[in-house]
């Protein structure tokens, strides 16, 4: 804990989107991303209002009840593997791609942003790597980053 008596920021859990039909969100973030669900909640119908995507120690929730319009520049942002083939996929899966960039729109208005985790600079832990099967190098820039905050990361 800092000096102050504040608790530090360590981390997000995660992110909740609100989407117009989980469902339907599903299976367009389904036609992007390879995920598995962590779990899903149903309402008295049976139908699915809240779905838990699996990022391995994180998730993404989507909640049924989406009521604001489309997202400006407020976007939160996704890391993967390798995301080559993320506006193809994207546009395939009908989202609104932001013009010279991997920022899209899914079909509620939420703007999302994919980077790879190479250029990024928080660090997964071996453990966490190892079981989403996924390499630990990072880039030259992620790598001086981290190192400014007295984060080592092995050089690549």
């Amino acid at each position: 804990m800092a000096n102050n008596s504040r608790p530090n920021l360590v981390g997000i859990n995660h992110v909740a989107l609100e989407v117009g039909n989980v469902e339907e969100a599903l299976s367009f973030y389904g036609a992007i991303f390879d995920f598995e669900l962590r779990g899903s909640h149903l309402d008295e119908a049976g139908r699915t209002t809240m779905a838990f995507i699996d990022m391995g120690d994180q998730f993404l929730a989507l909640s049924e009840g989406r009521k604001q319009g489309p997202d400006d520049a407020r976007h939160f942002g996704l890391v993967v593997d390798d995301r080559s083939k993320v506006r193809e996929l994207a546009e395939l899966a009908g989202a609104r791609m932001v013009e010279g960039s991997f920022n899209f729109f899914d079909p509620w208005g939420n703007r999302v942003e994919v980077v790879e985790y190479r250029d990024v600079q928080f660090a997964k832990t071996d453990a966490v790597l190892n079981a989403m099967q996924i390499s630990p190098d990072k880039s030259e820039r992620a790598r001086a980053e981290l190192r400014e905050k007295g984060i080592g990361v092995a050089p690549t």
